[in-house]
């Protein structure tokens, strides 16, 4: 008997060690984006060795297409909670901010982590001097080219200008190369956006001034005017106009187009022999500037990941969101994004394989140029959104649907 209840008893006690432990357990909710630069299968694989060195942290995922990550994360935080971890875009910030959906973790940044982080890396978390994250993709749009075709036409080297983009693209479809050689992600959405800030930066153009839009005049009205004579004369796709980014890379990759501007991921995915017919063919240099201007151009379309203000265990989600950030994780999955750390730029295990694509980060990620910085992006973006289509589509003239945009964009 006395048996019995010993045996009992013992099953008792580890019973109740593994119900202290299950309580002990922590559940955090992550809310990640089902695309371009860490996948969905690195992102686990991430978060699987977070949880293996922090057992009593266990990570829920849930992945959405980029274009739904604003708005599920905004009506969630509505619904008082849902995620601890949000993935958020360098132009949220602002508005985030003015809304309460972030926390300020400014006295979590350590001395380390602003020194060891790139400078340009932290104006993707930063709104008002203070920091509502930690950036974690570190991205700019570069223009990528097929070295096969280049080398057929007999030009020597890449663009340097985008004139010299037009004159390089109409050689090649001269030649008969390809039918239209420049693929541009213009659908109506923060792609096209993407595309046009990075025109608007090599033409010297201001998005606001005092507040105000400024775009529907100088470096604004020009970027917006290249990007008509590129579709209308016949090099640039036709079908740019419902790309988003993972069209572009197809298209790339595919052999149709000898040139393509997008984000860093597609450097390593189009010079797989797996999936792409151009591998080994792929070159890549900082998006061209204008003559007597700019040298390169580029977006700032990096990204960061912070703690939401209903977040129910912020600790756990900011410790998370430091593995996640951390410069082992960041140089292990160098392939896809490049890291958010300045020193791994000299570690032979990050540039192996990816020297061309680092020497074109070094000119273009100190050359990011900023979308702006306002609560109302949103409305502002679909404003702009809405000029670019309608321009490419000739239903408006630039000059006119730039200035419907800036009466429509809520400043």
């Amino acid at each position: 008997m006395k048996t019995i209840k010993k045996t009992l008893l013992g099953a008792a006690l580890i019973t109740a060690s593994l119900s202290s432990h299950a309580l002990a357990e922590t559940k955090i909710n992550a809310l990640f984006m089902a695309q371009a630069a860490y996948s969905e299968a690195d992102v686990r694989a991430m978060a699987e060795a977070f949880t293996k060195a922090n057992p009593d942290i266990a990570v829920n995922l849930e992945f959405v297409p980029y274009e739904g990550l604003h708005d599920k994360t905004v009506l969630a935080q509505g619904s008082g909670g849902g995620y601890d971890v949000v993935l958020f875009d360098v132009i949220w910030p602002a508005e985030y901010a003015a809304n309460n959906v972030l926390v300020d973790v400014s006295s979590k940044i350590t001395d380390d982590m602003k020194k060891g982080v790139l400078p340009g890396a932290w104006t993707t978390v930063q709104y008002d001097a203070k920091y509502y994250g930690m950036p974690w993709i570190l991205d700019t749009k570069y223009l990528f080219y097929n070295k096969e075709m280049l080398e057929k036409a007999g030009i020597k080297a890449p663009p340097k200008t985008w004139d010299e983009l037009t004159e390089q693209a109409k050689i090649i479809k001269d030649k008969g190369l390809a039918q239209t050689p420049i693929a541009w992600s213009w659908s109506q959405a923060e792609a096209a956006i993407c595309d046009y800030t990075t025109l608007v930066s090599a033409y010297g153009g201001e998005f606001l001034k005092d507040g105000k839009p400024a775009f529907a005049q100088g470096g604004g009205l020009d970027a917006l005017k290249y990007m008509v004579t590129s579709y209308k004369s016949g090099l640039t796709n036709p079908n740019s106009k419902e790309f988003l980014e993972e069209d572009v890379r197809k298209v790339f990759q595919n052999g149709d187009a000898a040139f393509a501007l997008n984000w860093t991921y597609m450097y390593n995915m189009a010079n797989d022999p797996k999936d792409s017919k151009v591998a080994g063919k792929v070159g890549v240099v900082p998006a061209p500037g204008v003559a007597g201007g700019h040298d390169v151009s580029a977006v700032n379309g990096s990204m960061g990941l912070g703690v939401t203000s209903a977040s129910k265990h912020p600790d756990e989600a900011w410790k998370f969101i430091t593995f996640m950030t951390s410069q082992k994780v960041q140089n292990d999955y160098a392939k896809l994004s490049l890291p958010i750390w300045s020193s791994s730029y000299e570690d032979p295990a990050v540039t192996k394989g990816q020297e061309e694509l680092i020497a074109a980060a070094k000119r273009s990620l100190a050359a990011m140029y900023p979308r702006p910085t306002t609560p109302t992006y949103q409305e502002l973006s679909t404003a702009l959104q809405q000029a670019i289509q309608e321009s490419l589509l000739g239903q408006s003239s630039p000059e006119d649907a730039l200035k419907t945009a800036a009466d429509n964009s809520g400043l």
